[in-house]
């Protein structure tokens, strides 16, 4: 199973599954497409944006465990 982390980056993650994007939107993470998307950790896009890493990480994890089960 793939597992995204804090440290990976948001393209990191979207190559996984790029029907995580959904998720980021519904955050106000509206940089799923800006240059900062290659570089800044998904910590580090949580903590600029306001939000908290680890509620959207168990998020994001979840998602991608159930379509894996599909």
């Amino acid at each position: 199973m793939k597992v995204a982390t804090k440290q990976n980056t948001i393209s990191e993650i979207l190559e996984i599954n790029q029907e995580v994007a959904a998720l980021f939107l519904g955050h106000g993470m509206f940089c799923i497409s800006c240059p900062s998307a290659q570089n800044e950790s998904l910590e580090q896009a949580c903590a600029v944006h306001g939000i908290d890493c680890d509620e959207l990480l168990d998020l994001i994890n979840k998602f991608l465990a159930a379509d894996e089960e599909k």
